[in-house]
């Protein structure tokens, strides 16, 4: 072939490649039926824990399924888009970590779940110690696991899956309040993270950089097994991103969302789903 067909063939299939990039750009971009059934998985994050007198159980405030007005859920969103007959099951267990993952899908599944929202890991970093953190290769299998118990379904879900909060932002929040140093202390929250709260020692502080590293690997992971999973959309980082204030997060513990985090956890995420975007 002469140079000049060379040229011609390469423009050739450089404008089919633009085209198809349109044409799926285009397709992936409707957005799917709005469900009947939706199920939240997860851990304390989504059962909105520390935001109501129950202390780890709050599922009325929940970011994804969640009744509370002020809030505005996922769940609320697509009930004022017209799915007015949506029923959501909030399955997320406070303290589980990503090895939970698998029997929470098997239950969305069972409950006949058209879309599924996951928001795990934070436990997986949140241990007594750096070393008895998930590997983050497990946590990768753990969380394609759950990921493929739905997708193999009958009803193959729509999924979202939420990045992991910035835990180093949580303890960078308040490490100057006496009240969240005591807390935290007395109710051996996060250690990995919160041990030594007022501590500069170079040993704490890559301590702390590790156990935020880890979580970087952790959001990783779930970006590529959302990307590899049929119908499954990731938020893109927007919870990882963002930068809590102190009004996001509870006064209870000093570590959890409150109503006012929660209420932004919806806002933040609801832009990247299937719906919205």
């Amino acid at each position: 072939m002469t140079k000049a067909g060379r040229r011609a063939l390469a423009a050739l299939i450089a404008g089919a490649v633009v085209a198809g990039s349109l044409f799926g750009s285009s397709a992936a971009s409707a957005a799917p039926p709005l469900p009947a059934r939706m199920a939240a998985l997860g851990d304390s994050i989504t059962q909105a824990a520390m935001t109501c007198s129950a202390l780890l159980s709050c599922p009325a405030n929940s970011w994804s399924t969640g009744t509370t007005t002020s809030v505005m859920s996922q769940a609320a969103r697509l009930r004022a888009l017209g799915a007015t007959e949506l029923v959501a099951y909030n399955d997320a267990v406070s303290s589980t970590a990503s090895s939970a993952l698998a029997s929470q899908a098997q239950r969305a599944v069972s409950q006949g779940a058209q879309y599924v929202t996951i928001e795990i890991g934070a436990n997986d970093a949140c241990t007594k110690t750096v070393a008895g953190m998930t590997p983050t290769v497990m946590f990768a299998a753990n969380v394609q696991a759950g990921l493929a118990i739905l997708a193999s379904s009958a009803n193959q879900p729509e999924i979202f899956v939420a990045s992991i909060p910035n835990i180093q932002r949580m303890y960078d929040l308040n490490k100057a309040s006496f009240s969240a140093r005591l807390t935290w202390s007395t109710l051996g929250i996060c250690q990995s993270m919160l041990a030594n709260p007022s501590s500069t020692k170079q040993a704490d502080v890559d301590r702390r950089n590790s156990v935020q590293q880890r979580v970087n690997e952790y959001n990783a992971a779930l970006a590529q097994a959302c990307a590899a999973t049929v119908k499954c959309r990731f938020d893109n980082y927007a919870v990882a991103n963002y930068a809590f204030t102190k009004a996001d997060i509870s006064t209870r513990d000093y570590f959890h969302p409150s109503l006012t985090g929660q209420a932004t956890l919806a806002a933040i995420t609801w832009p990247t789903t299937q719906w919205a975007s």
